[in-house]
């Protein structure tokens, strides 16, 4: 393969981030999208509507163990998203977490601009559409007129640390997220309560006790209890409502409620980029480089769909392979491709740093 020089920067003129690649999605199929790429010396921008890598994997199934990854007889979700990151490291993406694709628009160059709901710009050579079956989006408590304080007093994920500094916090749930943002918010709130219906969680063993010891610091309190209402006007919340059978009905004050419920999963905006969707809500795409019906988007696992498709993470992992050259071959349509082995090929040796 000629050497090619990877497009990467910022556009000084307009501000826009500059790459060769966007991967839409940052489960198994957007990781090793970065490895693929990167072998092939294209950058990569990764874009996840979830505050960490690893899709459903990470999100889902951190602890459950997977048996069909070839080589593996046994892996977690987390094992596998930790090991695509260690393999991904040596081509330095930049990952965009916590943000939701808004907008593409193909420009007259023909490189793709695309936005965030975070303002983030990125312009780029092609896209792989690696977002599972979907986005993922926070489950709403049943918690009545929640809607009234949503994105002033409530929120579903915390994408700037600053604005819960000094403020009286209640996290409700019993996960991953909801343990994760306890611990880091509890430094810099005024206050922090952390609220779940039963004494179990279903979080890593490492964050429960940091947990627990903020607790038995005096740091955080921890209440059993289920949440019954909210209370405050003009979406500005003073007050939880709480429930449990020691103590009935009472309330804590609060100006900020952090609820992680879980997570639901919706085709989001993707599904208004002018791509064919079968009725399913897939994306067709040909078996040759996993192309979509719009040039220089590729979809790999889940969201895509062919005759014979297998919805396995092994699958995805070939898609993905595919793919990447795909937006090789668009980016640098006269520049030869020829296939080179990590086992034997030096230049692919210094690439992911073992020569």
């Amino acid at each position: 393969m000629g050497e090619v020089a990877a497009d990467e920067g910022v556009d000084g003129q307009n501000g826009r981030a500059q790459t060769d690649v966007v991967v839409i999605g940052a489960g198994p199929a957007g990781l090793f999208s970065v490895f693929q790429l990167g072998i092939l010396n294209l950058k990569a921008h990764v874009i996840d509507i979830l505050d960490r890598p690893g899709g459903q994997c990470a999100e889902l199934y951190p602890e459950k163990p997977i048996y069909d990854i070839p080589g593996f007889p046994e892996v977690t979700g987390q094992e596998l998203t930790d090991r695509l990151l260690k393999q991904a490291e040596p081509f330095e993406p930049v990952f965009h977490l916590q943000e939701l694709v808004s907008h593409l628009d193909h420009l007259e160059s023909g490189r793709y601009l695309i936005k965030t709901d975070m303002g983030t710009e990125i312009e780029c050579g092609a896209i792989i559409v690696a977002a599972g079956g979907g986005s993922f989006t926070p489950k709403r408590p049943p918690i009545p007129h929640i809607e009234d304080y949503e994105d002033q007093s409530v929120h579903y994920a915390v994408r700037r640390m600053e604005m819960f500094r000094d403020k009286r916090l209640v996290v409700a749930g019993g996960g991953d997220s909801a343990l994760d943002w306890t611990i880091h918010l509890a430094p810099i709130a005024r206050s922090l309560t952390l609220v779940h219906r039963r004494p179990g969680f279903r979080a890593a063993p490492d964050s429960i006790s940091k947990m627990e010891e903020l607790v038995e610091a005096g740091d955080i309190e921890f209440h059993v209890a289920n949440i019954k209402g909210l209370e405050g006007e003009h979406g500005r919340l003073d007050a939880v409502l709480l429930n449990n059978e020691e103590r009935g009905d009472y309330k804590i004050d609060c100006d900020m409620l952090l609820p992680f419920y879980g997570l639901t999963m919706k085709m989001g905006p993707v599904a208004s980029f002018g791509f064919t969707f079968d009725d399913d809500e897939k994306i067709p795409v040909d078996t040759e480089f996993f192309a979509t019906d719009r040039p220089g988007i590729f979809a790999v696992g889940d969201i895509a769909t062919y005759p014979g498709k297998l919805k396995l993470i092994l699958s995805a992992f070939h898609e993905v392979a595919l793919a990447a050259r795909g937006c090789f071959k668009t980016i640098h349509p006269d520049v030869e491709l020829k296939l080179g082995y990590t086992t034997s090929n030096k230049a692919l040796q210094k690439k992911i740093g073992v020569a």
